[in-house]
């Protein structure tokens, strides 16, 4: 009988075999390798765009935050300007009103009847005077009263005194000044 040795035919295969694993198993590496260095260069491309974009919105944010600081500058500087054009009109209030009513005040004082003082405290008035008769003093309350200006009005005291032999009355009236109608219910 023939005998065949197939012992060199199996360590050949047996040898492709191992040859065809250690192929295999560096290609799957070589692969697996490729895959996780392209998933890395996708994240680091991935993070650099998402610091870039946060940059971005850094910079708009510090434009939109100056943005704002520029606005509370001007809403101050609006507050200011409003704050000077309120006393500048309330000047130009105080300038021609008491000149106004001191004006009334002299059409409506009768002959005979003279003022020695006039003292205006917010809206309170304190006029001080002599007359020749308590009547003058009396016409001369009820023009106030009916005048626009003034209302409330009051003798505080009146008193006879003798000047240069002649009887006078002193006199003292308050009074209040009439209250204004704002702008707004004007219109």
């Amino acid at each position: 009988m023939i005998r065949i040795n197939l012992l060199p035919v199996r360590a050949s295969k047996k040898k492709e075999t191992e040859l065809q694993q250690i192929v295999i198993f560096c290609a799957v590496i070589v692969v697996a390798a490729a895959v996780v260095m392209t998933l890395y260069f996708v994240r680091l491309t991935q993070v650099a765009n998402t610091k870039n974009d946060i940059t971005a919105a850094n910079s708009k944010i510090n434009e939109l935050k100056s943005r704002i600081g520029k606005l509370e500058e001007l809403k101050m500087l609006k507050e200011q300007v409003k704050k000077k054009l309120d006393v500048l009109a309330q000047l130009r209030k105080n300038k021609s009103g008491p000149a106004q009513r001191l004006a009334t005040l002299s059409d409506m004082t009768p002959d005979q009847l003279w003022l020695t003082g006039y003292t205006e405290t917010g809206e309170n008035i304190r006029i001080s005077g002599v007359a020749y008769t308590e009547e003058l003093i009396a016409q001369f309350m009820r023009a106030l009263e009916a005048s626009i200006d003034y209302m409330a009005v009051e003798l505080i005291f009146s008193e006879q005194i003798e000047n240069a032999d002649t009887k006078l009355k002193k006199y003292e009236l308050t009074m209040r000044l009439e209250a204004e109608i704002p702008q707004t219910a004007k219109k």
